[in-house]
């Protein structure tokens, strides 16, 4: 094939350069050659200008995509000056995306991107802060689907993991501790791992974890529907005394322990969930700061609460929270704790210790003074039992949980609110109820609720602080008064028997009410009353003093809109603030 005549040598050999060269970018593959001389790039070091310094303003052909995220971060050889309006911005340390602090300096990779100008991103290319806070955004699958696209996104998403300090994950059923340990390896920085896991697990993943994360300092394991955990107590032990720097260990399904000593100077948070039957019990941590601990439901336990309790008191003694829920609670135990007599604590949940009286109740009001949470959930404690915490504790105490106390009566509830001036939680749950009610058939949710005689009771509760009011299942209570301006959240379900005229609800700071299980005409009073309540707020009638000051009057329509319209003529904007609706649940 001839040349043709108006196509001179020089720009026919360009033609042909610039076919090949698309011909490569065709191969899905990075360019080998030098984009300026053309020599191949390994141990090369070019001293030709860049090209991007002859760009014209208006680019007529774009780039080809770079193949690391460095690159495009350093592709001018001058740099530009570091803009004033766009500073960079800082990667945050969490695959998981919660709220944290920023990293204090960048990612040693991409340290270079400080000295490009990220007002001018040049076409085709994809700026590297740009590309860092698209990722970093993902979730961790996502970040692995990803490093898939390209060797530029591969390089990025490796340095993410490399960085990243909190990771939480879901461990499928088929998924092998591989899968683990692989995610596990891409972050040597991890400090916080949160595992959700779908099957059984052993000492195996334990051992994964200690080897991945060095730096470990919070560990949460949690299982989902029937899944347990085969670590014994002696391998939780090793786990414990070789991880010097983990700080709070939270694990589900420890059935299998049988027995631990936990020895740890770093400790401060320790939570084991459906532990059974422990032949032995010890923490010698001596900075431990909070315990829980959630005994199985079996009848057959044979764990010694009552030593485990002196021992905490010899190695333990800056324990600040301790949450115990089990059967085998009682007075003896409450006993063998208010003779331990931690000065530092605070919060105390003693959860289906149905051998826990109003004596139990005295021995913790004469022993600790300054607690500001107590859960005496599923006791035997009454009236009198409350009363005695009123007395010593009217100063301190913000939250009291009483649920499933069938010896406790709308009397002592309204009694306690009266006399605790800082309550801001109250779960009175299955407390006032009806032991003989029967679950209310559908049928019967349409209809009228009927009184049942001997098991009406009355509730009057007045309030400044209370936020949060829990009478769930309280089936007994068929009138209720409630003036609580803080209050946002009220759960009334399964309250069956609450009359819908025998309902005040003066709380215009309401959120959230529960109502399931609860009669229709009761969800419809509950309804307009939050409408009411949030309509008065919306819309005060304002209030006008006579010339002499004598006397507060209401305002006529009138005098308030004219008040109103000079108020919007003074050109200063105000702000509309906006209600949030409340949300009733059926």
């Amino acid at each position: 094939m001839q040349p043709q005549p108006h196509i001179s040598p020089t720009s026919a050999q360009a033609a042909i350069s610039a076919a090949l060269k698309s011909q490569r970018l065709k191969k899905h593959r990075g360019s080998y050659s030098c984009s300026r001389c053309g020599q191949p790039k390994k141990g090369h070091l070019c001293h030709l200008p860049s090209p991007l310094d002859d760009l014209p303003a208006t680019p007529t052909a774009p780039k080809p995509l770079p193949t690391s995220i460095s690159a495009a971060a350093s592709s001018s050889t001058r740099p530009h000056p570091p803009s004033l309006r766009h500073s960079l911005t800082l990667p945050r340390r969490a695959l998981s995306f919660d709220e944290v602090d920023a990293l204090d300096e960048p990612p040693p990779d991409l340290e270079d991107a400080s000295s490009t100008d990220l007002d001018v991103v040049q076409p085709g290319r994809f700026n590297a802060v740009g590309l860092w806070e698209v990722l970093k955004r993902l979730p961790p699958s996502g970040l692995l689907m990803a490093a898939r696209v390209c060797k530029g996104w591969r390089e990025t998403a490796r340095k993410m993991w490399r960085v990243a300090e909190e990771l939480r994950i879901r461990v499928p059923e088929r998924a092998r501790i591989g899968y683990v340990g692989s995610l596990l390896q891409k972050c040597p920085a991890l400090v916080r791992l949160s595992l959700l896991i779908d099957s059984d697990f052993d000492a195996t993943t334990l051992a994964c974890i200690a080897f991945s994360c060095p730096n470990l300092e919070v560990l949460e394991i949690s299982t989902c529907g029937a899944a347990v955990s085969r670590i014994s107590g002696d391998e939780l032990a090793r786990f414990v005394s070789n991880k010097r720097g983990l700080r709070s260990l939270k694990m589900e399904g420890c059935s299998s322990l049988g027995g631990f000593s936990l020895s740890s100077s770093s400790l401060s948070t320790i939570w084991l969930a459906d532990i059974h039957s422990l032949s032995k019990m010890v923490f010698n941590c001596p900075n431990l700061i909070e315990l829980s601990l959630e005994f199985s439901l079996q009848e057959e336990d044979s764990t010694d609460l009552v030593a485990m309790v002196d021992g905490l008191g010899r190695t333990c003694t800056r324990l600040q929270k301790i949450h115990i829920a089990s059967l085998k609670l009682s007075h003896t135990f409450v006993l063998a704790l208010t003779a331990v007599n931690f000065r530092d604590l605070r919060m105390l949940s003693l959860v289906l210790g149905i051998d826990i009286t109003d004596a139990s109740v005295a021995a913790i009001s004469s022993s600790y003074t300054n607690l500001e949470l107590l859960d005496l959930s599923g006791s035997s404690i009454t009236d009198t039992g409350l009363g005695m915490i009123c007395d010593v504790l009217p100063d301190t105490l913000s939250k009291l949980l009483v649920a499933l106390c069938p010896n406790i009566t709308s009397s002592g509830i309204q009694f306690a609110t009266a006399q605790l001036p800082l309550l801001e939680l109250m779960d009175c749950g299955m407390t006032v109820s009806d032991p003989t009610s029967d679950n209310p058939t559908s049928k019967e949710k349409s209809s009228t609720p009927q009184k049942k005689s001997g098991y009406n009771q009355k509730m009057f509760i007045k309030h400044k602080r209370l936020k949060k009011l829990s009478l769930w299942g309280c089936s007994s209570l068929d009138a209720l008064f409630l003036n609580c301006p803080e209050l946002k959240d009220l759960n009334l379900n399964s309250c069956s028997n609450l009359q819908p005229e025998s309902l005040v609800l003066q709380c215009p700071n309401l959120e959230v009410v529960d109502a399931s299980r609860c009669q229709n005409l009761l969800i419809g009073a509950i309804r307009k009353q939050v409408s009411e309540n949030l309509a008065a707020v919306d819309d005060p009638m304002p209030l006008k003093r006579l010339a002499d000051a004598s006397k507060r009057i209401q305002a006529p329509a009138s005098l308030y809109q004219e008040t109103r319209e000079d108020e919007n003529n003074r050109g200063k904007k105000r702000r509309k603030v906006e209600r949030q609706v409340c949300t009733i649940i059926h």
